[in-house]
């Protein structure tokens, strides 16, 4: 994952969120080891958005899974999940917009995290902005 292929990201989710009409979003890229590479907060976006971005690229690649597929883990066991927060260095949010960004052969190679809507418009803003720039997110 590049710098340049972050910004493409970071440019395409909002771009979608424009385009859907969306709240103001913030978007965070990750490379495989759960590096921040790049981070914006659109204009009106709330003060704990960069946390909320960050906690859910971060966790998806914690864990390999999507922020949802984390949420559906919560459900089910929210003690487990609850206890991750502390431990992962940039802490976990269970709720959609975290994806898992992979090479051709779905080895992980970054992630994105997008809040500041609708879980489920954050997930969309995502996997337009890895597909608009000729990427692939994780398959579920």
């Amino acid at each position: 994952m590049t710098l340049e292929q972050a910004n493409q990201i970071i440019g395409a989710a909002i771009l979608k969120g424009g385009e859907l009409g969306l709240r103001p979003l913030s978007v965070a890229v990750l490379d495989a080891g759960g590096h921040l590479l790049a981070f914006q907060r659109q204009d009106g976006a709330s003060t704990l958005r960069p946390q909320l971005a960050i906690g859910k690229a971060s966790g998806a690649l914690g864990l390999g899974i999507s922020s949802r597929g984390i949420a559906e883990m919560a459900a089910e066991r929210p003690g487990f999940v609850g206890s991750l927060g502390p431990i992962a260095p940039h802490g976990m949010v269970p709720a959609a917009g975290g994806l898992i960004i992979v090479d051709g052969e779905q080895r992980p190679i970054g992630a994105v995290g997008v809040t500041g809507d609708s879980s489920d418009n954050d997930e969309a803003c995502a996997a337009a902005a890895i597909s608009a720039v000729g990427l692939m997110a994780q398959r579920a």
